[in-house]
């Protein structure tokens, strides 16, 4: 991922192998809503600055194409931009020429209103259908492209093409494709390149090299460290696919049921026997971020035995002093607010199928609430501050203290976002809903 950093030396091995382009992926969903929802990107402009600095050099040597996807992390409008400003500014101090295409893939709400009451937005699991109010509340929609707006801005003649939301693999389909290699070969190859040394013996290697031909692809890490075997490369296919067999694409779904993985030396393997069925409907996936309220969190360090060996009864007696508290305090009613106890060190990842075991040395309690307003949620917090602080068990004689994590004890996060589109939308060109903007060379003429 742009931004994540890599060894510059493996970029420099990949020219001297002959690639014929550069793929990065500039974000995605993994890291929830709020990159959406705000139009904020996760990644430094330091470590940007620094990744981007190497590739646009490398794509400059060889004469070859640098694609980045899902710019600024969520892919909005903003993020292609902020990425785009980035490339320029390198590019005039560097002195390169280097013709740029930014592909936009916001969407407007009232469009896709239009849209949906044409009958053309369908929902995916477990999503129901789609209704217009839920369009009206989003902060940011963008829409996942597949290759095609990439394929026609290189064809264009852009050298840098700075794309909005992406699927992962079209950032290395997108030029494979439009040199005509059959679509099979090319998206399950795309597929195991998209997270880099992830389908490598060493995931934290940095990029990977694929060969793709009439019949197949090859693929080997660039870090000489680092080795794909037929287990490593065949597992890609069981990331983050609901299926292990099939990956659905805008344009058609990869089918691998059949696909043969063979080591060709011991760094390298050979994958063939790959489809690609193109799709009845073209479809774009949708996404779309809401504001769903605001929070405030607090932290606090318990180390009590007596109530780390009761540590649940001790929270479920907080979560009803804290709404007795904040009902007779500030005169709201139980669905006018939230609260998420989380009990760090004891159950707070599995919750309740977490495994019963010895009592916890010590357990870190996150509260945070959420409210209609920051004000609220954090005067809420502040009501829970005493209770954070010395509540005790009803069968202890002294009042306990416990370890607030920071001063002040709570921290104000803003506004709360929420996915609320998970919905694929039809149309009747692959590019209607990007925008393409072909500019200027970036450093301008010398």
């Amino acid at each position: 991922m742009l931004g994540a950093g890599f060894d510059p030396a493996t970029v420099e091995r990949g020219l001297a192998l002959g690639a014929d382009v550069i793929a990065v992926d500039g974000g995605s969903t993994d890291s929830g809503p709020h990159y959406l929802g705000a139009g904020e990107p996760k990644t430094a402009d330091g470590a940007v600055r620094r990744d981007l600095r190497i590739l646009l050099g490398a794509a400059h040597e060889a004469g070859i194409p640098l694609v980045v996807g899902s710019c600024g992390t969520s892919g909005t409008d903003a993020g292609v931009r902020w990425v785009s400003g980035i490339v320029r500014e390198i590019c005039a101090a560097d002195g390169r020429d280097l013709p740029i295409a930014e592909i936009y893939s916001e969407q407007r709400a009232a469009d896709l209103v239009t849209r949906l009451e044409a009958g053309r937005i369908q929902p995916l699991p477990p999503l129901g259908p789609l209704d217009a109010s839920t369009l009206l509340t989003c902060s940011h929609i963008v829409g996942m492209m597949g290759h095609e707006p990439i394929a026609r801005a290189i064809e264009a003649g852009a050298q840098v093409v700075l794309a909005g939301r992406a699927t992962d693999t079209a950032l290395a389909a997108a030029l494979p494709l439009l040199r005509g290699m059959p679509p099979g070969p090319t998206w399950h190859a795309a597929k195991i390149v998209e997270c880099g040394g992830q389908c490598t013996t060493d995931p934290r290697s940095g990029g990977v090299l694929a060969r793709i031909d009439e019949s197949g692809f090859t693929v080997e890490p660039l870090d000489p460290n680092a080795a794909c075997t037929p287990a490593s490369v065949a597992a890609h296919m069981l990331y983050e696919t609901a299926n292990p067999f099939t990956m659905r694409e805008p344009a058609g779904t990869l089918q691998v049921a059949d696909a043969r993985y063979t080591a060709v030396d011991d760094r390298t393997v050979r994958v063939e026997g790959s489809r690609f069925e193109p799709a009845d409907r073209h479809t774009i996936k949708l996404e779309g971020a809401a504001i769903t309220g605001y929070e405030t969190m607090s932290f606090v360090g318990i180390r009590d035995p007596h109530i780390l060996a009761s540590i649940e009864e001790w929270a479920v007696l907080l979560r009803k002093l804290l709404a007795d508290r904040v009902q007779s305090v500030l005169g709201l009613r139980d669905d006018d607010w939230g609260a998420d106890v989380r009990l760090y060190g004891h159950n707070a990842i599995l919750d309740r199928l977490e495994t019963a075991g010895a009592p916890p040395r010590e357990v870190g309690v996150m509260l945070l609430v959420s409210a209609p307003t920051q004000e609220l949620a954090t005067a809420i917090s502040k009501v829970a501050n005493p209770l954070l602080l010395h509540l005790p068990l009803p069968d202890m004689p002294y009042l306990p203290s416990f370890a607030f994590a920071f001063s002040p004890a709570h921290i104000d996060r803003g506004p709360a976002y929420a996915f609320v589109l998970n919905h694929v939308v039809q149309v009747d060109d692959p590019v209607e809903l990007f925008r393409i903007d072909t500019a200027a060379p970036a450093g301008g003429p010398r």
